[in-house]
């Protein structure tokens, strides 16, 4: 409790309470009884000046009368105002029943053998103190000439002030004890309303910093603890938020970290797979040309062309490979940038359809295409033609039963969908989202058996990638399809314009 706010709040207002009534015990014991003496001088003053204007004036006998008699009642004054003719004094106005008395004290004024004691003396008037034997009072006198002629005396008495001021300081403390103990059963219970919200607010502080943000500052006061109360809940809201963004970006920074593995991981990998891709032709290009260097069969024509066939097969995939890998690092690493251009996408289609025309011939397979004419797309023409490219090449070489190839084309909304299909065996569920990793091979042997390297689909994923499209590969009854998205937005308008 010692260091409680309640307590030290409690203190100290009972202590500037306390403090306050000894200050005011002292300064009325002390001063009280010369401020008595002043104002009682200066009410004498003001009187005399008042008196000595309104002698001046013109005004008839019987109105300065009434206004002498207000003066005297208000300020408690007895006075008495003598004029002198033919060296007799004679009083002209006074509110005491018996003049003579005033004129007993005022004449030895007058002629200068008055024995009171002197306050304040000019050449106007002078102030004295003195007492009246008879009813032991003592008074505050004025006395002195006035612009007029006539002399004045003012009296007023002077209380007991010594004795008042007693019992106005025992007054004082029994007052001051009852307040002391009044004033701490109040702060007792007000200082317990302005504590009891700041120990919630410092409960909900302790629990915040627990990182529990459910618990609020529920009063609605308009004062400073109010202010407070709400300023804890908006930090409580922000700290919430800013320490769940916080987590989010950790759960980001830890993706991060585990896709920078998986990058090194895939880093290596591709190293291997390059490693392994090109070490069978390298092989088989070296174990030929040594043949050819020793000789082999020198006199049979047909065993060295068919040597040479194979190292130019070899040599043709290893080149086709190496592009490959050159166009895929291109586009992921943003050096092959995309223009985008609008063009007829049903005569690309068209155009590639016929340069593969020969090698589906071959392999009897037949190319249905279902899409419409001028279809109008926003892309780079060239990559989209790389994409259709690998699609249909892909078919090709994978088609199976009914070998039959179907290019369709469905528009949604500001979109337009091409999908190549074809027929035969379809891919394991598993291997479906690892398609379009490089040199990722579902029929490793089949892949080999037509010169496949596994980056086809890489190159597809990373150039809708660039696009910011989506594309895509799904299982159907009787074999597999591979789509992709393009944006044909306004297409409609343009080819009426067009």
């Amino acid at each position: 409790m010692k260091h409680s706010i309640r307590a030290k709040l409690t203190i100290i207002i009972l202590l500037i309470t306390a403090g306050t009534i000894v200050l005011c015990w002292f300064i009325n014991d002390t001063f009280l009884e010369d401020y008595y003496f002043m104002n009682k001088q200066k009410v004498l003053e003001d009187a005399y000046f008042e008196i000595e204007q309104l002698l001046d004036t013109n005004m008839e006998k019987e109105k300065i009368s009434l206004e002498l008699e207000k003066i005297g009642a208000n300020n408690n004054i007895t006075y008495i105002i003598m004029n002198t003719s033919n060296g007799v004094a004679k009083a002209v106005f006074y509110n005491v029943q018996d003049p003579r008395t005033m004129e007993d004290i005022l004449l030895p004024y007058l002629f200068g053998v008055g024995n009171s004691e002197i306050i304040k003396s000019n050449q106007e008037y002078s102030l004295q103190k003195s007492q009246d034997t008879r009813y032991h009072t003592n008074y505050l006198e004025l006395s002195g000439g006035m612009s007029s002629g006539a002399y004045m005396l003012l009296r007023t008495p002077l209380e007991s002030i010594r004795e008042s001021v007693a019992i106005s300081n025992q007054f004082l403390g029994y007052v001051g004890c009852v307040v002391v103990v009044l004033a701490t059963i109040i702060m007792v219970f007000v200082t317990k309303r302005f504590t009891k919200p700041i120990l919630e607010l410092a409960n909900i502080s302790e629990k915040m910093s627990n990182l529990n943000f459910d618990v609020k500052y529920n009063r609605h006061d308009k004062d400073e603890i109010g202010i407070l109360g709400n300023s804890i809940n908006q930090l409580s809201s922000r700290l919430e938020i800013t320490i769940s963004e916080l987590k989010s970006a950790n759960n980001e920074l830890q993706k991060d970290i585990e896709q920078k593995i998986q990058i090194d991981e895939m880093r290596k990998e591709f190293l291997s797979n390059v490693s392994h891709e090109l070490k069978t032709p390298i092989a088989l290009i070296q174990g030929y040309a040594e043949g050819l260097l020793d000789g082999i069969n020198d006199n049979d024509i047909e065993s060295r062309q068919f040597y040479c066939d194979v190292i130019i097969d070899e040599a043709a995939k290893m080149n086709k490979m190496v592009k490959k890998l050159l166009t895929l690092n291109q586009i992921e690493f943003g050096t092959n940038q995309v223009v985008m251009e609008r063009f007829n996408l049903s005569d690309l289609i068209q155009g590639v359809l016929s340069s593969v025309e020969i090698l589906a011939r071959q392999n009897e397979i037949k190319i249905i295409n279902n899409v419409e004419e001028d279809i109008y797309v926003w892309a780079d023409e060239y990559q989209i033609e790389e994409v259709l490219t690998n699609y249909i090449s892909n078919a090709i070489h994978y088609t199976a039963y009914e070998k039959k190839i179907e290019i369709i084309m469905e528009r949604k909304e500001e979109v337009v969908r091409v999908s190549v299909f074809n027929t035969g065996d379809k891919i394991p569920e598993e291997d479906l989202d690892k398609v379009w990793i490089k040199f990722y091979k579902v029929d490793k042997a089949r892949t080999r058996e037509y010169g496949g390297s596994g980056i086809g689909l890489s190159i597809v994923k990373a150039i809708m990638d660039a696009h910011h499209r989506e594309c895509g590969v799904e299982n159907c009854d009787n074999g597999v399809v591979f789509w992709f998205e393009l944006d044909c937005q306004n297409s409609v308008v343009q080819m009426e314009k067009t």
